[in-house]
């Protein structure tokens, strides 16, 4: 008997009931279907519908458009099986923020848009399953007020000693090396990882860019090992339906709530010191 084809929407769900149930489980096999033109196809919707400056290559949806998408696609398929995929550089756009200050976008071509999309497709499900609770931005159904009404909660509970760290720069300082050891841990399939290394090696010696189409996915691993931290304060310390500790983690934006009684003053010293603990193994030095 034939087996029907598993859809991508099914594929999702089942990648992360696998991972959900067994997390000490390495994926293989997941190559051929970020090849699948189905794959291709939903990652150039998203993108589409993100829109976007056109990267280095000049390329514009509309003349991906006119040349036809199918085509376009098929092209991409064709590199990624044959393992002749390379991605292009990145377009360096400054966008001015408060302060004077400026934020680098490293913009993708339309094209490793949606390589990177399809990518992110198949190992989205597979992380989302390890994630933790008070981790917010860039998370299917997940937003911003939901972190804001997360800390409004604790500092009702009389959470008031508050650590409020801007990890603004941490995007431009992701190792790479670790970050690969990172996705390793779930991910078993070779041509995958050697995908990944060629989209994070374009950005240069470190860091993911701003602007990649998976960065955000892989920016929320890299700081995954923090949020366990924090999750495990908040079980250690619970009394009851009580926690003395909360926090909420919005991508680079990281609220850190405390017990305001005296006889929990301890606690600001011993989170701030495993908060420095975690924060130095993400920034080790790239080998």
């Amino acid at each position: 008997m034939t087996k029907a084809p598993i859809c991508l929407q099914d594929l999702r769900r089942s990648l992360y009931v696998k991972a959900k149930a067994e997390p000490t489980w390495r994926f293989w096999g997941l190559y051929v279907h970020v090849c699948k033109m189905e794959t291709l196809h939903e990652a150039y919707q998203a993108a589409k519908k993100n829109d976007g400056a056109p990267g280095i290559d000049g390329v514009t949806f509309d003349a991906i458009e006119e040349g036809g998408v199918e085509s376009f696609l098929r092209q991409i398929k064709d590199e990624l099986v044959s393992n002749t995929y390379r991605p292009m550089g990145l377009r360096k756009k400054e966008i001015p923020k408060d302060g004077g200050k400026v934020r680098i976008l490293s913009i993708p071509t339309i094209r490793d848009r949606v390589v990177q999309g399809a990518l992110k497709l198949i190992l989205e499900p597979i992380f989302e399953a390890d994630f933790q609770s008070g981790s917010y931005g860039y998370r299917p159904k997940r937003t911003a007020h939901e972190a804001v009404n997360r800390v409004a909660h604790a500092i009702v509970e009389e959470k008031t000693r508050i650590i409020d760290i801007d990890l603004s720069a941490y995007f431009d300082n992701v190792q790479h090396s670790l970050l690969l050891e990172k996705v390793a841990q779930r991910i078993k399939d070779g041509e995958v990882m050697h995908l990944l290394k060629m989209i994070v090696k374009a950005t240069g010696k470190k860091g993911v860019p701003q602007g990649g189409v998976i960065s955000p996915l892989l920016s929320n691993l890299y700081l995954n090992e923090v949020d366990r931290m924090l999750e495990k304060a908040i079980a250690t310390t619970r009394r009851g339906k009580y926690t003395h500790v909360q926090y909420a983690r919005f991508a680079d934006d990281l609220v850190i709530l405390m017990d305001s009684h005296p006889r929990h003053g301890w606690l600001v010293k011993a989170v701030e010191k495993r908060l420095r603990e975690e924060l130095g193994q993400t920034q080790r030095d790239d080998q």
